[in-house]
């Protein structure tokens, strides 16, 4: 899942929709900016150990895509993965960016191949609702934690992500794992049709069966409600 910078909304998105969930088979992720260990493995490190296991739903609130987002608009960051042969950002170039969106097609290729099933969700914020959303946490003292100036200083440079994620999205929709663009000034509009497409996306699946209990549980049903009632 991604979103527009300032990230907007996620948090209460993953919350409202997944809230009905059964909460052992829900597994929520959220990235922040990547620890010293983290940087001593490739980018992808960290995403691949939060994968979910079979049968289980994984949310992940940011993604291995803030590698040619924020790093594409600060390619500074990039310094910090101590990467052969990137000693300055003069090296990373068109082939560098090329390079990466590969890698991240390869890597989703492969979730795929393997049974992922894979949903990528851009919250598609306007420029003057994340205003209001920001005056908000200014307004409002219980909203005063979340306020960052770093937000107001990225607010400016949004012209440039703009330009990344359309390029992003173009590169790396895939019939096997889909961009949906989902418009998100308004939060219940964005959270109903995130949960749309999860619903008619998995219905359309008729392999996935609801656990079931073992042959010989079952076989005993009668023996164990019989023990309980006699207690």
């Amino acid at each position: 899942m991604s979103s527009r910078h300032g990230y907007f909304g996620k948090d209460s998105l993953i919350r409202e929709v997944f809230k009905d969930f059964n909460a052992r088979g829900v597994e929520v992720m959220s990235f922040k900016v990547p620890t010293p260990l983290e940087l001593r493995h490739d980018y992808l490190w960290r995403h691949y150990l939060a994968l979910p296991a079979r049968g289980k739903f994984g949310v992940h609130n940011r993604t291995h895509y803030e590698n040619v987002l924020v790093t594409r608009v600060h390619p500074n960051y990039i310094l910090g993965e101590k990467l052969p042969n990137i000693k300055t950002v003069a090296d990373i170039d068109d082939a560098f960016w090329e390079t990466r969106f590969n890698q991240i097609l390869n890597f989703e290729k492969h979730l795929a191949q393997n049974g992922t099933i894979i949903f990528k969700f851009f919250m598609n914020l306007s420029k003057e609702e994340q205003k209001n959303r920001l005056l908000r946490r200014l307004d409002l003292k219980e909203k005063n934690w979340k306020f960052s100036a770093g937000d107001l200083v990225e607010r400016k440079l949004w012209t440039d992500y703009m330009a990344c994620y359309e390029d992003a999205i173009n590169r790396t929709s895939k019939a096997h794992a889909p961009w949906y663009n989902i418009p998100a000034d308004s939060k219940p509009a964005a959270r109903l049709i995130v949960a749309q497409i999860l619903y008619n996306t998995l219905k359309e699946y008729k392999d996935i069966k609801e656990p079931e209990l073992d042959n010989k549980t079952k076989a005993n049903i009668d023996l164990y409600r019989q023990e309980l009632n006699n207690e």
